[in-house]
């Protein structure tokens, strides 16, 4: 067998090298060696030169030797058709070419029946028609067996379906990885070469793996695809353009974490003087955020009434309590602009930043709109009230999801608590909306430092022209 045989050629080929270098060094050092320092160096160097390029050239032609031999044993005969599945196998993608190179190779060429179980599922995947393995008293043995519990590796079968330990015996062999089992049943095993059975075993464990991971890729790949039209969809609920809106410019910001949010915004001008402004943040991450998010938006756009705030923070609490996910909700701020009036009518259901950047007669002062209603979705609601504050000309409208104010430099501090955050946003109302944003949007990744964010940026502002 090829283990022998190569072990012969190395025997032979260390034996030769030996004795050449024995005689090329006796015929170098001569009989009176000199007992100069120098003298003896200079004939060590050459002996170690001539000991190096010998064994250079014995390796080199041991290595010639042993790949003839290899071809010779493992491509000719009967090993040609375990060879020729291995090699085959090395470039296998999918079950599909698995099952190919069975059929061509192994039945085809070698008059092999073949079985190929998923004992974990208990089914069958592969079975050579017409042959041995399609007998049920065959695959009732080997069930009885051959359990699940079956160590992994290479197992060699007898006349009677049992373990045999010698191959030279054995009218096949069996594969055993990850719950599955490979049979292979050929009236010459005998006549393989044991050499071939380790590489076949794990060139076939490196091609369930490297299945599975190329299932998985296509499985990813296949889900991106799902995302990404889910984010599309998603991205159709917000406005594509801000609507042109007297005395009132709106501008709008939107970064999902992941291709996917939980942010939401919209502008519904319910008169020439009226606009309902809205934006707001549901809880967690992923899909459930945002078939939440879908929702809200729908509920809001399909009430008559936008001037109901109380009745569309309700309405928004029951359709989320009717998907009954338990721990989805939303933070949400709703504001009614008048500029024929001047002012905003809101409900700020727990949403942190809102804010009105006005202009004084010593600077910007920013008034919070703050919070007068519970989180939206979880807890039964009280009476929701709304509150009123006044507009002026000029005023800056300032609407944020927590992704803004809770982004942190390297110290861990929030942005939201920082001086350098007020003095922006007092800094840019004098610009307008879109202006406004990328100053602050510039800020948000400066002060990150470049490091990956936590959470989805939304921001809408409007500002009263007056």
């Amino acid at each position: 067998m090829f283990k022998q045989k190569r072990y012969a050629v190395m025997m032979v080929t260390n034996i030769l090298l030996v004795t050449v270098v024995v005689f090329l060094v006796s015929g170098i050092i001569p009989e009176n060696f000199s007992n100069q320092k120098g003298r003896q160096i200079f004939m060590w160097g050459v002996v170690f030169v001539v000991f190096t390029a010998v064994s250079l050239l014995f390796h080199k032609v041991s290595f010639l030797l042993v790949d003839k031999l290899r071809k010779r044993t493992f491509f000719s005969g009967e090993n040609s058709i375990i060879s020729e599945f291995l090699d085959k196998l090395r470039l296998c993608y999918s079950l599909d070419d698995f099952y190919e190179i069975i059929g061509t190779v192994l039945e085809e060429k070698g008059d092999c029946s073949v079985l190929f179980i998923d004992k974990r599922k208990d089914f069958v995947l592969y079975n050579s028609p017409d042959k041995l393995t399609c007998k049920k008293e065959v695959l009732r043995i080997l069930d009885q067996n051959f359990p699940d519990s079956w160590p992994e590796g290479c197992h060699f079968l007898g006349d009677n379906f049992g373990i045999v330990s010698d191959e030279k015996t054995a009218r096949g062999f069996f594969f055993v990885y990850d719950h599955r089992q490979f049979y292979v049943f050929c009236r010459y095993t005998k006549l393989f070469d044991p050499f071939l059975y380790d590489p076949l075993y794990r060139e076939f464990t490196r091609f369930f793996r490297r299945a599975r991971t190329i299932d998985d890729l296509a499985e990813i790949s296949e889900l991106s695809s799902e995302w990404n039209q889910l984010a599309d969809t998603q991205r159709s609920f917000l406005p594509p353009v801000m609507p042109t809106i007297e005395k009132l410019s709106v501008a709008a910001y939107y970064r999902p974490l992941v291709n996917v949010s939980g942010d939401y915004y919209s502008v519904l001008p319910i008169s020439r003087t009226k606009t309902l402004l809205m934006l707001g943040d549901v809880s967690g991450k992923g899909l459930a955020a945002a078939l939440v998010m879908g929702l809200v938006m729908n509920t809001v756009k399909i009430l008559d009434n936008k001037e109901d705030l109380p009745n569309m923070i309700r309405s928004v609490d029951k359709a989320i309590k009717g998907m009954k996910l338990q721990d989805k909700y939303t933070v949400l701020f709703l504001g009614i602009v008048d500029t024929a009036n001047m002012t905003i009518r809101y409900v700020n259901a727990s949403m942190s930043d809102p804010l009105i950047i006005s202009r004084s007669a010593d600077g910007y002062k920013i008034k919070p709109l703050t919070s007068n209603c519970s989180l939206v979705g979880i807890i039964e609601l009280d009476d929701v009230t709304v509150a009123e504050q006044r507009l002026f000309r000029g005023d800056v409208i300032l609407m944020a999801s927590d992704g803004v104010s809770e982004v942190m430099d390297e110290s861990g501090e929030e942005l939201g608590n920082t001086k350098l955050y007020e003095d922006t946003i007092k800094s840019s109302a004098a610009k307008g909306p879109q202006e406004f944003i990328d100053d602050v949007v510039n800020l948000v990744f400066s002060y990150n430092g470049g490091r990956k964010l936590r959470d989805d940026l939304t921001m809408m502002v409007a500002k009263v022209e007056g």
